[in-house]
């Protein structure tokens, strides 16, 4: 077996990541797919996997609709994803494993694929949720079943792109599987058809890379089909609708603990204090700490802390900081920020 040096993996991981930043956009790409630049994709991915073309590609304004065509048809023919995706990805990676050894396998695709993994995982399993959802409405019977199988009989096409940065695939054997997740969404290959889907027209994600947007989708597709979330967790439309609108009662009165800590955030801690007239619980040099009762939750604690820096226009800037429950004294919640016990915190300058 040929020996692989650390100046190897070096090497192929400096050039890893010159393609690395197109991947990433592919996987984040949003507007209308390149449906010349895919079709030609999908085409060389059944000759290379040793297929007839298909007949036909027909197209679909989101995973959801490709789902319910898919499963509305009879002329498809059977799935040849096993063919098109699985086997010639199976032969690659292990491949580059046996080239690489197990330590710099590992190195590779933390220097690739690893990068990309989490968020576009993350956005393939909200997708996949969302589908469910739509199609089968909560059910868990054998509609639910037959939603889920399809989901998973899909080529993920951008959402394939941690795999195909780790497997350099723009030449060799994935070279179509490459094209179509460069021009397009997910796809499905079945022996006379190829279902392929557009990319979305909107993404908004948070700097952890959580689907997040207040002011409408998340996630939107061409044909409508959308999520809405708020820092990674999905909600209604209409919750969202209602987030300018939001009072302190209206707060209160949301019964579901998750959609009423959203309302919070959006609405500011501070000024849900400031507008339910709580009053202070504890007070030292330190700051001022608050707390608000929330039925069937935890409470609302936060200390308030003036900076002792002055801005230039000479006024002092008051900052609100959440902490436990637990917290007694405005010193114990100030400290706890920092991680430390309310005795040991002793700062010698303020800043």
């Amino acid at each position: 077996m040929t020996t692989v040096t650390t100046r190897d993996v070096e090497e192929r991981a400096g050039r890893a990541e010159e393609g690395l930043s197109a991947w990433r956009a592919s996987a984040a790409a949003v507007g209308a797919a390149d449906r010349d630049a895919a079709e030609a994709g999908v085409r060389r991915a059944y000759r290379q996997a040793g297929l007839a073309e298909p007949r036909e590609v027909v197209w679909a304004g989101s995973p959801c609709a490709a789902v319910a065509l898919i499963q509305a048809s009879r002329e498809l023919g059977a799935s040849v994803r096993e063919a098109v995706r699985s086997r010639p990805w199976a032969r690659e990676r292990q491949r580059l494993h046996a080239e690489l050894g197990a330590t710099g396998w590992a190195a590779h695709w933390a220097a690739t694929g690893g990068r990309l993994w989490d968020p576009t995982q993350a956005l393939v399993d909200r997708i996949r949720a969302g589908v469910l959802e739509e199609l089968a409405g909560g059910q868990t019977g054998s509609t639910a079943a037959q939603v889920r199988l399809v989901l998973l009989d899909a080529v993920l096409g951008q959402h394939d792109a941690p795999w195909l940065a780790a497997l350099a695939a723009d030449e060799g054997p994935l070279a179509g599987l490459a094209a179509v997740s460069r021009s397009a969404g997910w796809w499905w290959p079945f022996a006379r058809v190829a279902v392929v889907c557009e990319r979305p027209v909107a993404l908004h994600r948070d700097e952890a890379g959580r689907l997040d947007h207040g002011d409408g989708p998340a996630l939107a597709y061409p044909d409508g089909f959308a999520l809405h979330a708020w820092r990674g967790m999905p909600v209604p439309a209409a919750f969202l609708a209602e987030l300018p609108r939001l009072t302190p009662r209206r707060i209160r009165a949301e019964e579901n603990a998750e959609l009423r800590r959203v309302m919070l955030e959006y609405y500011g801690y501070d000024r849900y204090l400031s507008d339910s007239d709580a009053r202070p619980v504890h007070r030292d040099e330190t700051g001022t700490l608050w707390r608000v009762e929330l039925d069937g939750d935890e409470p609302v604690v936060m200390v308030e802390v003036l900076n002792s820096t002055p801005e230039p226009d000479g006024t002092r800037r008051t900052y609100w900081l959440r902490v436990p429950p637990s917290t007694l004294t405005a010193r114990a919640g100030v400290a706890w920020t920092f991680g430390l016990a309310a005795q040991a915190y002793a700062p010698v300058v303020q800043t």
